[in-house]
């Protein structure tokens, strides 16, 4: 059952999505953008899956908008207008661009839906993802692994390399900060 916490989430979520694209200033459409990763966060907090909404929050809200604002910072804020002879003649090259891009965006919706026909019912409990390795992790943990804490038995025995990759990205986030953000010496 929905909360009426999460129906906010989600509203406030497509009004920052909405905001973001209808915005003509590159820079406060960043700062949407970044709030609406805060509220991922959030609501992955909400799920339960803290792991999760430290890399959204870390990621998503913080690095991500960071070299953003740092990429605005080397060009222009805003977007640029072309001069009329210029706008009737892409006018119909970009209707017939939107008219392609809609086609394709519906055929890969398509594609999905279809996609999704076969998938167990949500929050089936007899689901095959529920039962293919949860159940040996389980069982298991303590004797494979020998340690204590099963959440640290998953995290870094098991799902190791997904650690690793997740560390991976924040670091080379870092890396790309430091990098954008150096100043140059005359």
């Amino acid at each position: 059952m929905i909360n009426v916490i999460e129906i906010i989430y989600l509203f406030i979520l497509v009004v920052c999505s909405v905001a973001a694209v209808r915005m003509k200033d590159l820079l406060s459409a960043t700062v949407v953008l970044g709030a609406y990763s805060l509220i991922m966060a959030i609501i992955w907090m909400d799920l339960n899956a803290v792991d999760v909404a430290f890399t959204e929050a870390s990621v998503g809200a913080g690095i991500t908008t960071v070299l953003i604002i740092a990429a605005l910072s080397r060009t222009k804020r805003g977007e640029s207008v072309p001069d009329v002879g210029e706008q009737r003649r892409t006018r119909k090259a970009r209707r017939f661009k939107k008219f392609v891009l809609f086609i394709v965006t519906l055929c890969t919706f398509g594609v999905l839906v279809y996609g999704t026909m076969d998938l167990p019912d949500f929050g089936d409990p007899d689901a095959p993802a529920r039962h293919h390795v949860a159940d040996r992790y389980i069982e298991k943990a303590h004797e494979e692994v020998n340690v204590e804490n099963f959440v640290t038995a998953v995290l870094a025995s098991y799902r190791g390399y997904d650690t690793l990759g997740e560390t991976t990205v924040i670091f080379t986030a870092g890396l790309a900060i430091m990098v954008l953000l150096r100043r140059e010496k005359s």
